[in-house]
């Protein structure tokens, strides 16, 4: 993990370190991915509140004529799965009846809540002809007033998504939540978040300012960039320190994509067990128990 010390003024923010990826891991059988909240030094679920989860997906190759290939029907209770389409399809079912197919550029985002039953798999298509897949999956804590809200999901397809032009043609920042310089995302938060994708072309730049109080990490999911001027490698994250709120991103491949995550802290208790995130250990039993006796819904595998 390699620490940045460099700072130009006040109101640049300040790096904190850059996180290489670890080893990948199968999630299922369909989804290859490296974690980097909340297992990587400084990455905790702590460190990067509301953000207790960053999964990226190392793009993979999905050979045709398959059967698809995922994760089976599993629970989550007392905070949000947010899932990005980078390349290729998958398919969700939940036990509140949503289904949808996430394509590429599209954005699942889940509230659990008080408990859901969901499952993810390649679409049909994908596994039928094959192709590229890669997607990043986050989870967003809830507040705790709201963590036994009725579950809820969102189907945010590219089109809806906010996009921006850069001045120069450059590039695109794609809004999912939050906003960008007033333009604001189609996402309803239950905090306050800023979720963004940077698209840009090789030396096309984007300037940022977030509020030094969030916490604030980037992750480049595809091509190498220039943050403040140091670099950021591919399928590495950057986490910034709570000093300064400018940068400057800066595309050093000839197509790259930057995921931008920041957010208030929530500051309040957090008990964890597998897909259950809640704040004592009484509610962890509780959310096992309901979980047991079929309070979540019923899914067929």
């Amino acid at each position: 993990m390699l620490k940045i010390n460099r700072i130009k003024n006040m109101s640049q923010k300040k790096i904190d370190f850059i996180c290489p990826p670890g080893a990948s891991h199968w999630v299922g059988d369909g989804f290859l991915m490296t974690n980097f909240i909340p297992y990587q030094k400084g990455l905790s679920m702590r460190d990067m509140d509301p953000f207790i989860l960053l999964d990226y997906g190392t793009k993979i190759y999905v050979k045709p004529g398959g059967e698809p290939k995922g994760v089976g029907v599993h629970p989550h209770r007392g905070f949000e799965t947010v899932t990005i389409a980078y390349h290729g399809e998958a398919e969700h079912h939940d036990s509140k009846g949503n289904h949808s197919i996430i394509k590429k550029g599209d954005v699942q985002w889940m509230t659990a809540g008080s408990g859901v039953l969901h499952k993810e798999y390649h679409s049909k298509d994908l596994a039928v002809n094959g192709g590229a897949f890669q997607m990043v999956q986050l989870w967003v804590n809830l507040p705790a007033k709201d963590k036994m809200a009725s579950p809820t999901y969102q189907a945010l397809t590219n089109a809806a998504l906010t996009k921006v032009t850069l001045p120069d043609g450059s590039g695109v920042i794609e809004v999912i939540a939050g906003d960008y310089k007033g333009a604001n995302g189609p996402a309803k938060t239950f905090s306050t978040v800023n979720v963004m994708n940077v698209k840009l072309g090789k030396n096309g730049k984007a300037d940022f300012s977030l509020p030094a109080s969030q916490n604030t990490a980037l992750m480049a999911v595809e091509g190498d960039f220039l943050i403040n001027g140091v670099k950021l490698p591919e399928k590495n994250l950057l986490k910034f320190s709570h000093i300064g709120t400018d940068f400057t991103v800066e595309g050093k491949s000839e197509t790259s994509t930057l995921l931008i995550i920041s957010g208030e802290p929530l500051n309040e208790p957090i008990a964890s067990y597998g897909p259950f995130v809640m704040n004592t250990e009484a509610q962890i039993q509780e959310a096992i128990r309901d979980m047991q006796t079929g309070k979540f819904g019923y899914l067929p595998d």
